[in-house]
């Protein structure tokens, strides 16, 4: 690995209500939804545990008793802190409240992801201290795409009309932030809480960020990933993410490094 640094530690922001998965979830938060043996959660644990990660820090909010079980059941590994505001604030409201327990550098990630373990693999491995991993076209809907300059994250939407050029890929929601960056960030959202807490850590933050600071893009053009924000994602990973993920997670344990 090129990576200067050792990272230790991933935050997950697990907050959401999960309002577009009504009907789906019951009274359970979204990343323990099983597809498999284990909640996508657990799964998601388990890749981080395998790629490193020494300690997971869950920011809870809807049902946040599911996330205390399992930061009991796995004691020494996993942490919890609350967003008491999770109902009326955004994911950037989230990651700070989670700033008195981590001050960087770690792997940032959402609840409802189900991902390969080169997700991960690319980021630790990527020489910029800070990067957001960027995946070829999924059709999956909803995507966001990103726009790079110079090797540099410039800009991020839904409409890739909206940027300034075709885009470098597609948002994954798995991050690499430094403790400057981090700083940076806490500062920007300190001023934006002021006005509103429903500030986005991607959209919103990074891209502020961005303009002060080069944060990494690399791309893993055939990432095999989803997140589950709605019941036609709900579908999609289900039926074909969590099958090929779940495959080439047992090749890459299976088969050492050539």
């Amino acid at each position: 690995s090129m990576s200067a640094t050792v990272i230790d530690t991933a935050v997950i922001l697990a907050a959401g209500r999960g309002t577009r998965l009504a009907g789906h979830v019951q009274d359970c938060p979204k990343g323990f939804l099983r597809l498999g043996e284990k909640p996508i959660i657990e799964e998601s644990i388990d890749r981080l545990v395998a790629a490193g990660i020494g300690e997971v820090i869950i920011v809870t909010g809807h049902c946040a008793g599911h996330y205390n079980d399992l930061a009991r059941a796995r004691a020494g590994l996993v942490r919890v802190v609350h967003n008491e505001r999770y109902a009326d604030s955004g994911s950037m409201y989230s990651l700070w409240c989670a700033r008195d327990m981590v001050q960087g550098p770690f792997l940032l990630l959402e609840s409802d992801l189900v991902y390969e373990p080169r997700a991960l693999r690319c980021l630790l491995d990527e020489p910029a201290t800070d990067a957001v991993l960027l995946s070829g076209p999924t059709g999956a809907g909803d995507e966001v795409y990103v726009e790079v300059r110079d090797g540099r994250l410039l800009a991020m939407s839904k409409q890739p009309a909206a940027l300034g050029g075709p885009p470098a890929g597609e948002l994954v929601g798995i991050s690499k932030i430094s403790a400057e960056l981090f700083r940076l960030m806490c500062e920007i959202a300190g001023r934006a809480f002021a006005t509103t807490l429903r500030f986005d850590y991607e959209t919103d933050c990074l891209v502020a960020a961005a303009r002060e600071r080069a944060i990494a893009c690399p791309v893993v053009s055939d990432l095999v990933w989803g997140e589950i924000d709605d019941p036609s994602h709900l579908v999609r990973v289900r039926d074909t993410v969590y099958v090929e993920v779940m495959r080439r997670s047992a090749a890459s344990v299976a088969v050492p490094a050539q």
